[in-house]
């Protein structure tokens, strides 16, 4: 019979909070996970420290199946409410470790594909774009120091568990890294109101990146000054512009096509 933890002052309940916060979590290396598919969907090779029930969801379920992965504690749906981040909690979390690639490790492709996010802000946005990177079988997604924080729990449930299928590093500074990616031949290519050529025209069969800008201002003047090329999708509605995750998605899907035609 497992121990119920009905106060919020105990000590698990309080570190479990804590993470609700992005200092918390790059200071302790961990992260949220929250649902039951989004757990189910954890692989092996990131380790879960412990996972949380609420006491309903113990009743409903056979946590016999989690206890094989992890430590489970069990709280009051009351105290377990508190450490939810949705509103509507399936009742079931799951801690885990950061399982990060060093990116001075990380040996990049001239044949590959890859997604540079800068200054993306809005949660449900990052997170469809890495499901779409992922969906487009990109080699990496690369975030500049001032997006949005990947652990952040809206981003993770956006991602579909896509977060645990490609390489993504947090923190890049763009103006180095595109330049190690022009060593290896990769094209640099950024959606920009300056472009003169569509997207469809452009060839991105060979090694590329794709950079996509901030909600509202775009990509940033240094950053355009290393591109290679800029594109353009028609606007052919009275709408002026495109959300970036759809934005996004019309480029990826371009890339893809490509290559699996070769026109």
């Amino acid at each position: 019979m497992k121990i119920l933890i009905e106060s919020v002052q105990n000590k698990l309940v309080k570190k479990i909070k804590s993470l609700q916060q992005r200092k918390n979590r790059e200071k302790e290396g961990l992260f949220v996970v929250e649902g039951v598919r989004f757990i189910g969907e954890i692989p092996n090779n990131v380790n879960i420290l412990y996972i949380a029930v609420s006491h309903t969801f113990q009743k409903m379920n056979d946590i016999t199946v989690y206890e094989k992965r992890s430590q489970v504690f069990v709280f009051s749906d009351t105290v377990f409410n508190t450490i939810s981040d949705t509103q509507h909690t399936q009742g079931i979390i799951a801690i885990c470790k950061k399982n990060t690639i060093a990116l001075s490790e990380y040996v990049l492709n001239e044949k590959g594909f890859y997604i540079l996010a800068e200054n993306i802000q809005d949660p449900g946005n990052l997170g469809t774009m890495i499901r779409t990177a992922d969906a487009c079988h990109a080699d990496a997604v690369f975030l500049s120091k001032g997006c949005v924080d990947l652990y952040n729990t809206k981003v993770l449930r956006s991602t579909m568990g896509s977060l645990f299928h490609l390489p993504i590093f947090q923190n890049v500074d763009f103006i180095d890294y595109i330049d190690s990616m022009k060593q290896k031949n990769i094209m640099i290519f950024a959606a920009h109101l300056k472009a003169q050529k569509y997207y469809y025209n452009t060839d991105f069969r060979k090694g590329c990146a794709l950079i996509i800008g901030n909600e509202g201002k775009g990509i940033t003047d240094e950053i355009a000054q290393k591109c290679h090329e800029f594109v353009k999708i028609p606007m052919v509605g009275k709408a002026e512009s495109l959300n970036a995750s759809v934005a996004a998605g019309v480029l990826m899907y371009e890339v893809v096509r490509q290559r699996m035609t070769q026109i």
